[in-house]
């Protein structure tokens, strides 16, 4: 299988080449990537648990799904398409805000991302695949919060970044 190419992109999210997913992240070089939220009526995020195979981060808590855009496809299209691949639940996506940030990880590689954070609504179970998902549970948003500041080390390097934009958001626009 061919590995998956990253839109490399400048810093107003303009595409300017592709790259190989791994290399991108040995590299450091700046990308599209995206970042989902869903969310219950009771206002819980759905978490994931990283699959224990993934080769960083693995069994780490973080947010429904994330991953990077392909080329010629939405922000919106993959989101959905991504959701559906870890979680197996579809729903509608919507994207609230992008922002850089970059990530290093003990193992060399490091996220450089221009991330597109979306928000989707869903009450059901979801239908994890465990070659991606060791885990999930719902958890309300003040206790990801609070937990994060007592656990930080069971939580991944960029959802503590993503989550803090989040919730800044959500205070800024009353969601």
């Amino acid at each position: 299988m061919k590995e998956e190419q990253v839109i490399l992109v400048n810093e107003l999210d303009e595409p300017i080449g592709l790259m190989p997913k791994l290399e991108a992240h040995q590299k450091a070089v700046l990308h599209r990537a995206f970042s989902v939220f869903v969310l219950n009526d009771q206002n819980e995020v759905l978490l994931q648990q990283r699959a224990h195979q993934k080769y960083h981060s693995p069994l780490l808590w973080t947010n429904t799904c994330c991953s990077h855009q392909r080329s010629g496809e939405t922000n919106i299209e993959a989101g959905c398409r991504r959701l559906f691949e870890e979680m197996g639940f579809k729903t509608e996506l919507k994207e609230l805000f992008h922002f850089i940030y970059k990530a290093p990880f003990d193992n060399g590689l490091t996220e450089h991302e221009l991330d597109h954070v979306m928000i989707g609504y869903y009450n059901g179970e979801p239908s994890i695949n465990p070659e991606e998902v060791e885990d999930w549970k719902w958890m309300k948003i003040e206790d990801i919060k609070t937990d994060m500041t007592i656990n930080p080390s069971i939580y991944t390097v960029w959802f503590k970044i993503i989550f803090d934009e989040f919730y800044h958001y959500l205070e800024d626009h009353k969601l």
